[in-house]
């Protein structure tokens, strides 16, 4: 008789704890999906901010564009009319120069370079080097081929770059000691606002090029005016790939972050329906208890 008493006494009291658990249950999902809710629009807003700061550089980056394509189609040229070539009898010394940035969230524009390179990699990685522009190129090679890294140039893609910037890189490939026979410059060229390819240019060392037979058709040429030729094209070469790879990476920035943008606005349409389904559960719940303890006492 007592053991009933007893049970009859703490069942209420089991009900009442259950439904409470029940409520903080609700108001924290509810406080779960608004902190979710805000994070998404914060970040839905910074990929709108960065979507318009990189169509504002897209447009500078094409205008540059223009103007830096006569000096890549002068220097390749010089090679197509001489008709140069490795010397197939002789171990060739590769050299592979991959044209990347420093900055991400630009789509695949930076993994198709390192793609690119470990292919080339594929097919013989002993006498091959890499000479990494920019940062991302370097994270992505380091890891499986890294003793063939020969040299970073950092701080790439955070301001528009320049021949001068072009012309340092070059001459810090030809003074790094190793002397290629040949090799390819691995960039991304831009065909459009939402397309662009992972492309390449050869380059020759000065001995392939001294051993050239057309080189007869260009008049006063020694070894002095062809090392000094070589390292301006190779400057030239570098300057236009690098500006084809900026005006590549900011395009597909800008797609990229209107992608998100896109994508950002889809999960807060459906953050906000979740949050007022469980508000509503949630008002309802607390009716029926407000119902039923009402009920109860009359």
């Amino acid at each position: 008789m007592m053991m009933q008493r007893v049970t009859a006494f703490l069942a209420p009291m089991a009900v009442e704890a259950t439904l409470q658990i029940q409520q903080q249950r609700g108001m924290a999902t509810l406080k779960a999906i608004s902190i979710r809710l805000k994070s998404v629009k914060n970040i839905q807003k910074i990929t709108q901010s960065m979507k318009m700061v990189s169509a504002a550089k897209y447009s500078r980056a094409e205008r540059e564009l223009k103007a830096a394509r006569p000096y890549g189609v002068g220097a390749q040229q010089f090679f197509e009319k001489t008709d140069i070539k490795a010397d197939e009898k002789e171990a060739p010394k590769k050299l592979l120069i991959g044209i990347t940035s420093d900055r991400g969230l630009c789509g695949a524009v930076h993994t198709g370079v390192a793609r690119f390179i470990r292919g080339e990699l594929g097919k013989d990685d002993t006498n091959t080097k890499i000479f990494c522009v920019g940062d991302k190129s370097r994270s992505i090679l380091a890891r499986l081929y890294g003793k063939n890294i020969l040299m970073v140039a950092n701080e790439v893609g955070r301001l528009p770059p320049t021949f001068l910037d072009a012309s340092r890189i070059a001459h810090e490939v030809l003074k790094c000691g190793y002397d290629y026979t040949e090799g390819k410059i691995v960039y991304n060229r831009f065909k459009s606002v939402v397309s662009y390819q992972c492309t390449s240019l050869p380059i020759y060392g000065a001995p392939t090029v001294e051993k050239s037979d057309k080189l007869v058709l260009y008049d006063s040429l020694d070894s002095e005016v062809i090392k000094s030729y070589l390292e301006f094209s190779l400057a030239s070469l570098i300057f236009y790939t690098m500006k084809e790879g900026a005006c590549s990476e900011q395009s597909s920035r800008m797609t990229a972050m209107d992608n998100a943008s896109k994508n950002a606005g889809e999960m807060i349409e459906k953050l906000t329906l979740t949050f007022n389904r469980t508000r509503q559960a949630v008002i309802t719940r607390e009716l029926i208890e407000i119902i039923s303890g009402a009920a109860a006492l009359d």
